[in-house]
């Protein structure tokens, strides 16, 4: 009896069956499962798997406890490879039979074409009904179909699961590949695309999938991604291998119990995620790989194919960039990560086309003459293999949590953080892109300064614009990292260091003539003749005023830094009390200029109003 998981404790490992039809694959999973994995009574009247099956079982990997492998089984017939391609997309590895009577068929070559589009490189050739002839002829035929391909060296058994032959030789192969696949990250995000759905009464939708990675609990929150848009769902419920459990980890067949999800909400090809997670896209760049031949020239491809990604299979329009790479835009958006594998499909030339790598899920736009030629060249530069410092390179700046939705190790993200690289509210930027726009800023300030020098700097809003930064915070993050710019950012401006107080020849001028008038008479603010004549007007003095060459005393009146001070001090001396006029006349001034500054001393709380309407001096300093 196969065994029944019921705790995540146990290791499973998910391998999917393929092959040309009637090769016997559902055959083998029976009699090694003792599960009948034809759900349907037309499958089983027919004898053809014509949807996805699922059974397990358990196999010794040499470990100390036995390991759980849960079968796949895809229909071999060529009017369900969309569905063969649903089953095989999430899974690490594969079990490909080709029957010793008939030897190599035509879906065994598509069949394997779709793996190695998806890069599979795992797996065991099994060379079924070797009761009705000698395996040899089929076991050489289907080397030679497989050399130049990632399966090449696959280990291969004979058997015969009507009369058992072998069979124990299969069990020990399988427990073999399924010790040496890679043990998923149980931290890792979710997405679970969906290969069933369906309801059961008094429970709801259930929905099926292989979970390749992460884990999932009873009242976990996920987004669920459909072709009409995305929702929050609720796991109310989870099992693997037909037992409920509490939670259950890649790689693992589950079915999740989804709460107050309507069965006509989700279907084959949604997907499940870890809320947050993922960047969907709908356009996207991509490299080619070929299958049985050489990489298929991009302008050759038809305009229209299919990508077959996971579960899903979705329309894609195909734009050619460079000699084997493409940009793909899908009639729907999918979860895509960098370095994901996918297959494009013919469904007209009923082929698979090519297989590619996910290159970039938020490329550039391409909207002027070249654009292509130069995107291209971009992509010649990248594996599909995530990197941090490249991809912030590719882009200049970047949100941080884009860039490991996309993908990207969350340790390199971190080094980078720690060498230094420019960062402040979530978005990172490449140091030479910081250096450029450092001096693209600096060159902003001048440009500012010289037609407006009476106000040097610009604004932080202004200066944000004008380098196209989409966070004002990233002004102090560039600066403290190139600070030879010779700007300074202070009181809400961005200017030249050297600027600070800087004032125009001019103005300059004006204020050295003005200086020797108030030191005559300090008391005594010019009048708006004297003013003109020196061309001082309201933005002259308000610059003179913010580099602290004047104070204001009000609109109009301006007296030397610290006549305030002196006027205190000439004030004191007239006793416990004293009024305007006493006041006007001890600092020889006219009423124009003595009531703003007494309303200044009182403001500052240096002078109080006396009872009868006279002031005396508060404190004299």
């Amino acid at each position: 009896m196969p065994f029944v998981r019921r705790d995540g404790a146990r290791p499973v490992q998910v391998i999917a069956t393929a092959g040309h039809v009637d090769h016997g694959k559902s055959t083998l999973v029976r009699a090694l499962t003792g599960m009948e994995p034809d759900r349907f009574a037309e499958e089983r009247r027919r004898g053809m798997t014509i949807d996805l099956g699922f059974a397990w079982t358990d196999v010794d990997t040499g470990g100390a406890d036995p390991t759980t492998v849960a079968f796949v089984d895809v229909p071999g017939h060529e009017r369900f490879v969309t569905t063969m391609l649903a089953g095989v997309g999430p899974v690490p590895a594969v079990l490909l039979v080709v029957s010793a009577d008939e030897g190599w068929m035509p879906q065994s070559g598509e069949h394997v074409d779709a793996l190695t589009a998806l890069g599979v490189e795992r797996g065991l050739l099994v060379v079924s009904r070797s009761d009705l002839m000698e395996p040899d002829l089929a076991l050489d035929d289907a080397r030679e179909h497989l050399a130049g391909t990632p399966l090449r060296d696959i280990p291969a058994v004979a058997v015969s699961a009507r009369t058992g032959a072998g069979m124990d030789a299969l069990r020990t192969a399988i427990g073999e590949l399924a010790a040496a696949l890679p043990v998923p990250d149980p931290a890792a995000d979710v997405r679970l695309w969906v290969d069933r759905a369906f309801t059961v009464r008094g429970a709801g939708t259930i929905v099926t999938g292989t979970l390749p990675a992460g884990r999932v609990r009873v009242d976990t929150e996920l987004e669920l991604v459909t072709g009409s848009g995305t929702q929050r769902v609720s796991v109310r419920g989870v099992q693997t291998l037909g037992a409920p459990v509490d939670e259950a980890r890649g790689v693992s067949r589950v079915a999740l119990n989804l709460r107050g999800l309507p069965r006509e909400a989700v279907a084959r090809g949604d997907v499940l995620l870890t809320p947050g997670a993922w960047l969907t896209t709908d356009v996207l760049d991509v490299r080619l790989h070929g299958v049985g031949g050489a990489v298929p020239e991009p302008g050759a491809l038809p305009g229209q194919l299919s990508l077959h990604v996971g579960s899903a299979a979705v329309s894609a329009r195909v734009r050619p960039l460079g000699p084997d790479t493409v940009r793909l835009r899908l009639r729907r958006t999918l979860p895509l990560r960098i370095g994901d594998r996918a297959v494009l499909r013919d469904p007209g030339g009923r082929r698979v086309a090519a297989g590619v790598t996910v290159l970039d899920v938020r490329p550039a736009p391409l909207r002027r003459r070249g654009a292509a030629a130069g995107r291209a060249a971009v992509l010649d530069t990248m594996d599909g293999v995530p990197s941090a410092a490249a991809e912030l390179a590719r882009r200049g700046l970047a949100r941080r949590a884009d860039l490991v939705a996309m993908g990207l190790p969350v340790a390199e993200l971190d080094a980078l953080a720690h060498a230094g690289v420019p960062a402040a509210a979530g978005w990172l930027v490449d140091p030479d892109r910081a250096r450029a726009l450092v001096s693209d800023l600096a060159a902003a300030v001048d440009t500012h300064d010289t037609a407006d020098p009476l106000d040097p700097g610009l604004p932080t809003e202004a200066a944000r614009r004008a380098v196209g930064l989409p966070e004002p915070r990233l002004v102090d993050a560039l600066l403290r990292h190139v600070p030879d710019a010779g700007l300074a950012h202070r009181e809400g401006r961005v200017l030249r260091a050297a600027s600070a107080g800087r004032l125009p020849p001019a103005v300059r001028a004006a204020m050295d003539a003005l200086r020797a008038d108030l030191e005559r008479d300090p008391f005594a603010a010019p009048e708006a003749g004297r003013l003109a004549e020196l061309g001082l007007g309201p933005r002259q003095l308000a610059s003179l005023v913010k580099a602290g060459e004047l104070l204001r005393i009000a609109d109009g009146v301006v007296l030397l830094p610290g006549a305030d001070r002196r006027a205190l001090a000439v004030l004191a001396d007239l006793g416990p009390e004293f009024t305007l006029s006493t006041a006007r006349q001890a600092l020889g001034t006219s009423r124009r200029v003595a009531v703003p500054l007494l309303e200044l001393l009182a403001r500052t709380g240096r002078t109080a109003r006396t009872g009868d309407g006279g002031h005396r001096v508060v404190r004299d300093s």
